[in-house]
């Protein structure tokens, strides 16, 4: 357990490398940024040579990511259209030079992939990424760009059933992925391990039902 921080629930491992600690060191914010023009997405478009997936799209064209850190999601923070393409050409550069774009011996995933749209980041760093390769698995959610191989262990299929998802735990009850929304003292999203009652000596309250 983290010396910074007293807990009343037990951690587990998460899909994103170390998320789940590092998400506990930065605050909550509540900070959103205006919906993207179909313009600033076709210009994305261009630079990552592909099209955006249609679900990705339109959450843009309805709110254009965030433009600092938040917790509105329970595992990764939603990237503006510039966030997506600068990430995207700076993991192009880093795995061009590092030879990141080939799977090594003892993995399944290379480093990076030009058709993975990375459209969120986790705390840590990594980029949760739309994997784009032509396939049954086309549109799947995974993790990439940090240590390692890509990762789509439990990977959602899509993005549209993790937005579902969020929204249904948010409006019925319930969790995404064994996280649960919670409100801060300071009445911020956050979201933890069932039975969590505090987050770095503040009060964690659970978020009420029909919460939107």
């Amino acid at each position: 357990m983290a010396p910074w921080h007293s807990r009343s629930c037990p951690r587990r491992s998460l899909g994103a490398p170390s998320t789940l600690g590092w998400r506990r060191t930065r605050p909550p914010i509540r900070h959103s940024s205006i919906h993207q023009t179909p313009d600033g997405i076709r210009h994305a478009e261009r630079v990552l040579g592909t099209p955006l997936p249609e679900d990705l799209a339109e959450s843009l064209q309805c709110h254009n990511g965030m433009s600092t850190w938040t917790t509105v999601l329970p595992e990764q923070s939603p990237l503006p259209v510039s966030g997506i393409v600068d990430h995207w050409q700076t993991c192009m550069d880093t795995a061009a030079e590092n030879d990141g774009l080939t799977p090594r011996a003892w993995e399944d995933e290379p480093w990076w992939h030009p058709l993975w749209v990375p459209w969120a980041e986790g705390a840590g760093g990594a980029a949760q990424v739309i994997d784009l390769r032509p396939g049954p698995d086309a549109g799947r959610l995974g993790w990439a760009g940090h240590g390692g191989g890509g990762d789509f262990t439990d990977s959602w299929p899509d993005l549209a059933s993790l937005l579902h998802a969020v929204a249904r735990a948010l409006h019925e009850g319930g969790d995404v992925h064994g996280l649960h929304p919670y409100l801060t003292a300071q009445s911020g999203l956050w979201w933890d391990e069932e039975g969590c009652c505090e987050l770095n000596g503040h009060p964690l309250r659970a978020a009420p039902v029909g919460l939107t």
